[in-house]
C-alpha cells in the first residue's frame, strides 16, 4: 500500500512512496499530528540522485522492522532538499551546531513538535557498522530521551534556536571599501592550493566554481599570474579526471579522491552551468583544446540528455543504475578489448588509462585522460591525425555500447534556480565561443521559464510535466536575473530586458531586509520556519545574496537605476565584516566588492545588424571580467538609459560609472 508520498510530484519523494514507513510530506498535516500526539518528528532530507540516500533507503526505510519502530515512535517526514532548500539550509546548519561536524545527505534530524531539532546525523545503517550506531537502537534512545528527559531537551532547544538566530549577520555599517579582502582571498587560496592535483582541499574534492571564478576575475583585474595559474591548473586537472564523463560529457558532483579520478557519479545541473561558463573563459584565456572540448562535452550532454521536450532542463542523473553506483559508466578490460580493434585499443588504452591497474572497485575502470594524444601518438610512431582518428572511433564505439546499458534514473523536475545557472552558462559560453546554437538554447530556456514559472509577477520554484509549484526562493530570483543579464549580452531581446526589470523589482519587494540590508532566503510571505536565513557564503551553488547584489549592481549601471545600486551597496555593507574575516568563503560577494570599487565598463553597440556582427566578433575576445557589452541593432525599442539614435553604420558608446565617452564609429578606436 503506497504511503502519502504517492501523490507528490517530487521524484525523490516518489522513490519512497512504496516504503512501509508512514511518511508525510512536509506540511501542516504532519506538524499538527506531532503537536496533537506529543510525538517527536523524524525528518529525513535527501535527493533523488544521492547514492547514500539510496543505501539508507535499502537498509532502513524499505525494512519492515525499522519502519515499525519509526511508525510507533515518530511522525515521519520526508523532504526533497532540491524542492525545499529552505528546510535543508536550516537543518544542515542545525546539524553542524549539534554535532560540530559538516552535514550532507541523507540528513536525519529529530525535531520537537515545534520544529526545533534536538538530535541530528546523516546516514545510519540498520545495525551498527562503519562506527555508526544501528538505526533501531538510535531511534529507541532518542524517543526515550524525549519522554524521560524533556526538560533537558527543551533547554537545549532554546539554545539551538538562539544559536540559529546568531547565524544571521548583524546590520551592516557604511564602511570604507578597499580591495584588501580580494588580495587576502588570493593569498588564502594559494595557501590551500594543491600544486600536484589542483583544487583547494584534500579528498573529497568538489569543483567549487566560485573560487575559480574569483581567481580568473582577479587575473583579469590585476594581472595576477598566480591566480590565473591556479585556476587553469585546477580546471585542467578536473577536465583530465574521472569526475568528468570522458565519453558522454558533463561533470559529476565531486571526486572521492584528491586526483579527481573517482566521483560519486550523480550529475547535477547546478554544477554544469557554472563549469560551462568557466571552461569557456579558460579556453578564451589560453586557447587550450582541452578546455574547448570540455565545454562542448557539457553542452552535448545537456542537450542530449537533460533538455525536456517542452523546454527547460532536468535536475539530475542518478549515481546508481541497477542498484550499483557508477555501473553505467565503468568498464572491465575485457569489455573494452572486445569492442575495439587492436589499433584502436593501442591508442585508447593509454589515453584513457586502461593500460594501468583498474581504478574502481571490483576490477573496473573509470576512464580518465591519463596521457595526451600527442604523447601516445609519438610513442606508437603514428601521425597525430591518425591517432586522433583512432581515438575518435574508439570513443564512438564505447559510447554506443554504453548507451545500450540500463541508464541511471533522471530527476525530471525543472528547478528555476538550477535552470538559471545553466542558462547563464550557456549564454556566456555561446557568446565567448561564438556558438549561436548555444545562445538559442539559452533563450529557449528563458522563454520556457517565463511561460511556466512566472505567475502574476512572482516566480515558482519547481516545474514538472507542466505543473509549476512552490513559492520561489532568493536563489530563483537572483540566479534568473543574472542569467537574463548574460543572455542579454549574448543577444538582446526587449522581452528579456523587461523581465529583468520585473525580477529586480520583485527581488527588492519580496526579499530585501530594508532595515539591515541584504536578502532573506525566503520571501516575506513565505511559510514561517524556526529561523529565516540570510546566507552570504558560497556553497556548491553561489550565494543568493552575492548573486542578487552582483546582478542588481550591473542592472543598476546599465539602466542608471539607483534603487538597484543602493540595494547592492546595502547588501555589501551587511557582509563586509565577513569578507574581511574570511574572504574565500564569499567569492561572489568579492565580485560585488570589485565592481563597487571600480564600476563595470558598459559598451553599447548600435547600428544595422549586419554591420554589428564584425564588431562583436572583434570586441568579444577583448572583453574583461568588468565589461558589459550590449548589441542593439536598429529597430529595437529600448529603455531610456539604453536609448541611442538609429544609425546607418556601427557606433559604440563606452561608459564607466556615470561617465560616458563620445560615440565612436571606428572599430580600431574602440579596440584601443
Amino acid at each position: 500500500m503506497p504511503n502519502r508520498l504517492a501523490t507528490e510530484p517530487s521524484p525523490y519523494l516518489l522513490q519512497h512512496a512504496g516504503n512501509p514507513v508512514d511518511w508525510y510530506p512536509w506540511g501542516e498535516e504532519a506538524l499538527e499530528k506531532a503537536r496533537r500526539e506529543d510525538k517527536p518528528i523524524l525528518l529525513s532530507i535527501g535527493y533523488s540522485a544521492c547514492h547514500w540516500c539510496h543505501v539508507m533507503a535499502h537498509d532502513c526505510f524499505e525494512d519492515a522492522e525499522v519502519a515499525a519502530v519509526m511508525n510507533r515512535l515518530f511522525v515521519n517526514i520526508k523532504v526533497d532538499r532540491e524542492e525545499r532548500p529552505d528546510l535543508d539550509q536550516i537543518y544542515q546548519t542545525a546539524h553542524q551546531l549539534l554535532t560540530r561536524r559538516g552535514g550532507g545527505w541523507p540528513l536525519t534530524v529529530f525535531l520537537a513538535p515545534d520544529q526545533t531539532p534536538f538530535f541530528a546525523g546523516t546516514y545510519f545503517p540498520k545495525t551498527p557498522r562503519y562506527q555508526l550506531p544501528g538505526f533501531i537502537d538510535l531511534m529507541e534512545n532518542v524517543a526515550r530521551t524525549w519522554h524521560a528527559r524533556r526538560g533537558e531537551v527543551l533547554a537545549q532547544n532554546e539554545a539551538v534556536r538562539a544559536a540559529l538566530a546568531q547565524q544571521q549577520p548583524d546590520a551592516g555599517m557604511q564602511e570604507t571599501l578597499t580591495d584588501a579582502p580580494i588580495k587576502q582571498a588570493v593569498h588564502d587560496l594559494a595557501q590551500a592550493f594543491d600544486p600536484v592535483w589542483g583544487g583547494f582541499s584534500r579528498a573529497p574534492k568538489f569543483p567549487r566554481p566560485g573560487e575559480l571564478f574569483f581567481l580568473l576575475r582577479e587575473a583579469q583585474r590585476s594581472g595576477h599570474a598566480q591566480a590565473r595559474d591556479m585556476a587553469l591548473f585546477t580546471l585542467r586537472k578536473m577536465a583530465s579526471g574521472g569526475v568528468v564523463d570522458q565519453l558522454g560529457g558533463g561533470f559529476c558532483r565531486y571526486s572521492v579522491d584528491e586526483q579527481w579520478v573517482i566521483p560519486h557519479f550523480e550529475k547535477m545541473l547546478y554544477d554544469n552551468g557554472p563549469l560551462l561558463h568557466l571552461y569557456a573563459d579558460a579556453w578564451a584565456l589560453s586557447g587550450e583544446a582541452l578546455f574547448r572540448d570540455t565545454a562542448e562535452g557539457i553542452v552535448d550532454w545537456l542537450l542530449r540528455e537533460m533538455r525536456a521536450p517542452q523546454g527547460g532542463f532536468y535536475s539530475a542523473l542518478d549515481a546508481d543504475s541497477e542498484g550499483h553506483e557508477g555501473k553505467f559508466y565503468v568498464w572491465t578490460p575485457d569489455e573494452v578489448r572486445a569492442l575495439l580493434t587492436p589499433e584502436e585499443y593501442a591508442v585508447a588504452s593509454p589515453v584513457y588509462g586502461f593500460d594501468g591497474p583498474p581504478n574502481f572497485e571490483n576490477a573496473y575502470w573509470n576512464p580518465v585522460l591519463a596521457r595526451s594524444l600527442g604523447e601516445v601518438a609519438a610513442e606508437l610512431g603514428l601521425a597525430e591525425e591518425t591517432a586522433a582518428a583512432r581515438m575518435q572511433s574508439a570513443r564512438a564505439k564505447l559510447f554506443a555500447a554504453r548507451a545500450t546499458r540500463v541508464r541511471p534514473g533522471c530527476d525530471d523536475k525543472q528547478l528555476t534556480s538550477w535552470n538559471a545557472l545553466m542558462i547563464a552558462g550557456l549564454a556566456h559560453a555561446g557568446r565567448v565561443m561564438a556558438r549561436a546554437d548555444w545562445i538559442d538554447a539559452a533563450q529557449d530556456a528563458i522563454d520556457f521559464l517565463h511561460r511556466n514559472v512566472w505567475r502574476d509577477g512572482r516566480l515558482l520554484a519547481s516545474n514538472k510535466h507542466g505543473e509549476a509549484r512552490l513559492n520561489a526562493y532568493l536563489d530563483d530570483y537572483a540566479f534568473l536575473l543574472d542569467a537574463l543579464l548574460e543572455t542579454l549580452q549574448a543577444g538582446y531581446r526587449e522581452a528579456d530586458m523587461a523581465w529583468a526589470r520585473e525580477l529586480a523589482d520583485a527581488l527588492l519587494r519580496h526579499f530585501e531586509d530594508a532595515d539591515a540590508g541584504g536578502f532573506f532566503f525566503t520571501s516575506h510571505d513565505h511559510e514561517a520556519l524556526i529561523t529565516r536565513p540570510k546566507p552570504g557564503y558560497d556553497n556548491a551553488t553561489p550565494s543568493g545574496n552575492g548573486v542578487a547584489a552582483f546582478a542588481l549592481q550591473r542592472l543598476g549601471h546599465l539602466l542608471g537605476e539607483t534603487r538597484y545600486l543602493d540595494a547592492s551597496v546595502r547588501c555589501l555593507n551587511l557582509f563586509h565584516a565577513h569578507l574581511i574575516q574570511q574572504p574565500i568563503a564569499y567569492p561572489t560577494l568579492l565580485a560585488v566588492l570589485d565592481e563597487a570599487l571600480q564600476p563595470p565598463r558598459v559598451i553599447l553597440l548600435r547600428g544595422p545588424h549586419a554591420a554589428l556582427n564584425e564588431w562583436v566578433a572583434a570586441l568579444t575576445p577583448k572583453l574583461g571580467a568588468r565589461d558589459l557589452m550590449l548589441t542593439l541593432p536598429n529597430g529595437l525599442a529600448l529603455p531610456d538609459a539604453l536609448s541611442r539614435p538609429e544609425v546607418d553604420h556601427a557606433v559604440a558608446w563606452v561608459c564607466s560609472g556615470t561617465a560616458c565617452r563620445p560615440p565612436v564609429s571606428d572599430l580600431a578606436a574602440v579596440l584601443e
